[in-house]
């Protein structure tokens, strides 16, 4: 990963990790394909840097910062992003977004707090992951997209109408908690009236 730090031209998703979890790390190398920008937490950092991954950036809260400032030495060219825990998430989107970038994958986030991720929206594509599923947001309440043969899901408010539309017909649902829908291979257009995500098996 040595090359990491030679093609740094936010043309590639930047990478926020919140978590340490061994499920969500398993996904890291195909995110870390095209050497993006990383940024982890302090409550992840060591596990990510024992996996070998470079990291730019290490948002953490003032205290972690003074006794832990080795991990500038150990990950450099690396900055500490000043922020407390409950607004790690919002520190880092804007840090990127400060620094030009115009997507991110985040890892792992929890669908049923998406809201958070909203007012970001306009200015970064965001695609973030939990629990094996890889969410992608309908931006203006439409996704056209070509899928293969798999189990999606799609999120938003509870009872939301997405009208569906595919090579085999169209249909309108509501939207539940955790709603599932089998598709057979090919472009599907999903259109709704405000903002949903749709999911994906990684």
């Amino acid at each position: 990963m040595s090359s990491h730090h030679f093609v740094k031209d936010q043309q590639e998703p930047a990478l926020l990790v919140l978590t340490d979890e061994i499920a969500a790390t398993n996904i890291l190398p195909g995110l870390l394909e095209w050497v993006p920008t990383v940024l982890v937490t302090q409550g992840n950092v060591h596990k990510i840097m024992s996996l070998g991954i470079k990291i730019d950036g290490i948002i953490a809260d003032k205290e972690f910062q003074e006794t832990n400032g080795i991990l500038l030495e150990e990950q450099y060219p690396v900055i500490f992003i000043t922020a407390d825990e409950e607004s790690f998430l919002d520190v880092g989107l804007k840090y990127l977004m400060q620094k030009k970038h115009n997507a991110v994958n985040i890892l792992s986030f929890d669908p049923l707090t998406s809201d958070k991720l909203v007012p970001y929206l306009p200015a970064l594509d965001i695609v973030f992951f939990n629990n094996g599923i890889r969410y992608f947001p309908g931006k203006n309440g439409k996704i056209k997209k070509w899928l293969p043969n798999c189990s999606i899901q799609v999120h938003g408010r509870e009872g939301q109408f997405v009208e569906h539309h595919s090579a085999s017909g169209s249909d309108i649902f509501s939207i539940k908690y955790a709603t599932f829908l089998e598709i057979e291979e090919g472009m599907q257009t999903f259109s709704s009236n405000g903002l949903f995500w749709l999911g994906t098996f990684v």
